[in-house]
């Protein structure tokens, strides 16, 4: 049967009338505009911000469509990966009713969004080799299961998921699939994007929060068939991209040797920060990484944590996570910041 993203959609979505603001009805062009209720005498900075933004980023998202290759019309961007997380749940998902799926350890915004909307969240965790145990996942499955959630690259664990594992949920699920790509700058494992022409329920997530440095400006990237966009578009608020980050945006997707530059330093010195690491006597498993960080088992890890935070060094304990016992996420940071952890490790004593 084909797909019919309608059929999942909840019904007070499908009926309800979306807000149109001022500039949504005026087509043509104009040089002065009475319409918003806005200052109209300008900004109190060296720039104006006093008109309202493109309520859809049309020209940050041809500028994406060129970089990506994805039409404009199948990109939704939003205030961080996680404003698409969070409508997917309130287009698709009836609370108190319907339910998703997600795989700890794993991104936990997921989890968050779903609690908000009253959302069950059936948990199949991944093997011990961090990939998808597809036989659970079928049992868990359910007339009721909107939204299947896949991190790929996995945080915290760092792995990629195992492509044909994906295209089995993609083939056999009648729901929506979503890959979550935000380190997929790092991966060896190519995008899903190429896809989305073939499997009308897949949504790709991205972000330029990563790879692009963009994390103070929460810009996040969905993309999807036009059906799912328009969703998304339709339920979003108004304004949700503000005029300074599409504007910011636009000027760092020029520069994109920088990125291409920044992105294999970070793989250089993963590998060398892995080797270190392997060095230390209280280190038990460095995990391997497709992304910007690196899972690292160690004896006591909780003290270390507290041990490098007294040092002014930062990292994550995921010791709590099932599956990430006595584990710590280091991202990867400038060779000398490496260098600066490295070295205190090495002066640690039990």
């Amino acid at each position: 049967m084909e797909f019919n993203v309608d059929n999942l959609v909840r019904e007070n979505i499908k009926k309800m009338t979306p807000y149109s603001s001022a500039r949504h009805e005026f087509s043509g062009t104009a040089t002065i505009f009475l319409d918003a209720n806005e200052n109209s005498f300008g900004s109190p900075l060296p720039e104006n911000y006093n008109r309202y933004p493109d309520p859809l980023q049309l020209t940050l998202k041809e500028k994406i469509s060129s970089i990506k290759g994805v039409p404009a019309q199948n990109i939704f961007l939003g205030n961080g990966s996680d404003e698409a997380i969070d409508l997917l749940f309130r287009i698709f998902c009836e609370p108190g009713k319907d339910n998703v799926i997600i795989f700890p350890p794993t991104y936990g915004m997921y989890e968050v969004c779903a609690e908000i909307n009253a959302v069950q969240v059936k948990k199949v965790p991944l093997r011990l080799d961090f990939q998808l145990n597809l036989g659970a996942i079928e049992e868990a499955i359910d007339a009721n299961t909107k939204l299947i959630f896949v991190c790929s690259p996995n945080n915290p664990t760092g792995n990629s998921i195992n492509r044909d594992d994906i295209e089995v949920l993609l083939n056999n699920f009648d729901g929506l699939v979503i890959i979550d790509e935000a380190y997929i700058n790092y991966a060896k494992q190519k995008t899903f994007i190429p896809e989305l022409t073939e499997y009308a329920n897949l949504v790709i997530l991205q972000t330029l929060s990563k790879a692009w440095g963009l994390a103070g400006l929460r810009l996040g990237m969905a993309f999807a068939g036009e059906p799912v966009i328009n969703y998304f578009n339709k339920v979003k608020y108004p304004y949700n991209i503000n005029t300074a980050t599409q504007q910011l945006a636009i000027e760092a997707l020029g520069n994109i040797s920088s990125v291409n530059n920044w992105t294999k330093t970070t793989v250089e010195q993963k590998g060398l920060l892995q080797e270190e690491l392997l060095k230390l006597p209280f280190t038990q498993y460095v995990y391997p990484s497709d992304a910007n960080f690196i899972l690292v088992k160690m004896r006591a890890a909780r003290n270390i944590y507290e041990y490098l935070s007294g040092k002014g060094i930062i990292v994550r304990d995921r010791s709590k996570v099932i599956l990430c016992d006595d584990s710590l996420r280091i991202t990867i940071g400038t060779p000398e910041e490496n260098k600066q952890l490295i070295e205190a490790l090495k002066s640690y004593t039990a």
